[in-house]
C-alpha cells in the first residue's frame, strides 16, 4: 500500500458574535484538515491545531512545500519512520508551532488510515481502551465586551450545570482583580453544587500577576490552573508549582517528545496538555504519555479544533494509562469547547455528543469518522 494524493482543506467561517481570551478578539474560525488516500482507496483525515488567533494558511504551506513530497508513495503504516523523517527534515526550522502542526496533521491521517487498513478503531493500535467514555469539561467563559462580565459569566456557568456538566474550565487573564470578581460570582451560583472548577488564563501573567492570582484562587479548590506563565518561561512553571496549592497545568504549546522532556525535567508541571493536533499527532502523543509515565506526571490532553481533532484526541484519551494508579484513580476528562464553531456539529456524521454526562468513545475503524463533503466544500477557502 502506498500514498497516492495528499489534499489539503483550509476551512474558516467568521463568527456572528466575535469572543475574547486573553490574547485577543476572535472573529473568526479556522481548520486545516489533510485527506490522504492510498493507491487502494483509504482515505485518512487529519488536523493541524490552528493555535490561539494563527491562520490556517501557515501549516498548509508547511504540508504542501515540505512535508507532502516527502512521503507520497511511501507506505502510510510507516508510523515511526515517517513521524522521524519528517521532523529531521524540519529540525532547523520546526520544532515548534505550525511546522510540529502540519506533522500533527498527517500523522493523524496516517494512523486513521492504519486503523481502516487492519479494520480497528486506532485505540487498538495504541495498546487497547482504558476507558470507552469520559467525562466532558465545558470550556467557555469568554468575553464578549472585557472586563466586568463577572454577572454573565455566573449565568453562563448555570447554563453549563442545567446542560449536563460537571466541571467547567473559565478563561481569565483579564487582569488580576477582574478574574477574582468573576471566580466569586461563578463560585457563588455553584454553590451547593457538585461542580469541578479549572481556570486557564492562556500565559497572559508575569511571575507576580500569575502568583498573585493562584493565591487568591486557593479558596476554590481547582483542579488545575492552565498556562499561568509564557511557555519559554519554564523556570516560572516550576517556581509557580512550588509556591502556589492550585495543580499547575500546560503544555498545549509544547511539542513533541523533546518539549515535554525539557517541561518534565524541570519539574514544571503536575498536569501536562499536549494537543494532539500540534503536539506531533498519535506517534508523539504515545512518546509524550510514556515519558510522562516516567516522570510522574498526569497527563489529560488540550482537546480543540474541528470534529477531525476531536475524533482524534477522544482515541488517544480511549488508551491513555493512569498516571498514579489506585483503586479509585483519577481518570482524564475530555475539553469540551462550548464556543461557536462550525465544523464540529456539521463536519462528520457523528459527531461528539454529550450523553447522561459522558462521551462515548467509538469503536469504528480508524478515528470513527466520515467527513461530510459538503461542509468542506461549503467553509473551504
Amino acid at each position: 500500500m502506498k500514498i497516492s494524493s495528499i489534499q489539503l482543506h483550509v476551512l474558516q467561517s467568521r463568527l456572528d458574535t466575535p469572543f475574547a481570551f486573553s490574547q485577543g478578539w476572535v472573529d473568526r474560525r479556522s481548520a486545516t484538515l489533510v485527506e490522504i488516500r492510498t493507491d487502494d482507496g483509504i482515505t485518512g483525515w487529519g488536523e493541524a491545531f490552528c493555535q490561539g488567533l494563527e491562520t490556517p494558511q501557515i501549516a498548509a504551506a508547511a504540508i504542501e512545500h515540505s512535508f507532502a513530497p516527502l512521503i507520497m508513495g511511501r507506505n502510510p503504516l510507516d508510523t515511526e519512520t515517517l513521524w522521524f523523517e519528517m521532523y529531521h527534515r524540519s529540525r532547523d526550522f520546526g520544532r515548534t508551532g505550525a511546522v510540529m502542526a502540519a506533522i500533527s496533521a498527517i500523522d493523524i491521517a496516517l494512523w486513521d488510515i492504519a486503523g481502516k487498513f487492519y479494520n480497528q478503531p486506532v485505540y487498538q493500535l495504541l495498546g487497547g481502551a482504558m476507558r470507552n467514555d469520559i467525562q466532558p469539561y465545558a470550556t467557555g467563559f469568554y468575553r464578549i465586551s472585557g472586563q466586568n462580565e463577572a454577572d454573565r459569566l455566573a449565568e453562563e456557568a448555570i447554563m453549563h450545570f442545567e446542560n449536563g456538566f460537571r466541571a467547567m474550565k473559565i478563561k481569565l487573564g483579564f487582569g488580576v482583580k477582574d478574574d477574582l470578581a468573576v471566580m466569586q460570582a461563578i463560585a457563588k451560583a455553584m454553590q451547593g453544587k457538585e461542580v469541578e472548577l479549572m481556570i486557564d488564563t492562556n500565559h497572559s501573567y508575569g511571575r507576580t500577576e500569575a502568583f498573585e492570582l493562584g493565591h487568591g484562587l486557593a479558596e476554590f479548590g481547582l483542579r488545575w490552573y492552565e498556562e499561568p506563565v509564557v511557555p519559554e518561561d519554564i523556570a516560572g512553571y516550576a517556581e509557580l508549582r512550588q509556591r502556589l496549592p492550585v495543580p499547575i497545568a500546560g503544555g498545549e504549546n509544547a511539542h513533541s517528545l523533546y518539549g515535554f522532556k525539557s517541561l518534565f525535567e524541570a519539574g514544571a508541571v503536575d498536569i501536562a496538555q499536549p494537543d494532539i493536533g500540534s503536539c506531533g499527532g498519535f506517534t508523539a502523543a504515545r512518546h509524550i504519555h510514556i515519558l510522562a509515565q516516567a516522570f510522574g506526571v498526569e497527563v489529560n490532553p488540550h482537546v480543540w479544533g474541528s470534529a477531525v481533532a476531536q475524533a482524534a484526541s477522544l482515541q488517544w484519551i480511549a488508551a491513555l494509562p493512569i498516571t498514579h494508579h489506585a483503586l479509585f484513580a483519577r481518570q482524564p476528562i475530555l475539553e469540551y469547547d462550548q464556543s461557536s464553531h462550525p465544523f464540529r456539529q456539521h463536519l462528520t456524521e457523528q459527531p461528539v455528543k454529550m450523553d447522561a454526562g459522558r462521551v462515548s468513545i467509538s469503536d469504528a475503524p480508524g478515528l470513527g469518522i466520515s467527513v461530510i463533503d459538503d461542509t468542506v466544500n461549503n467553509y473551504r477557502i
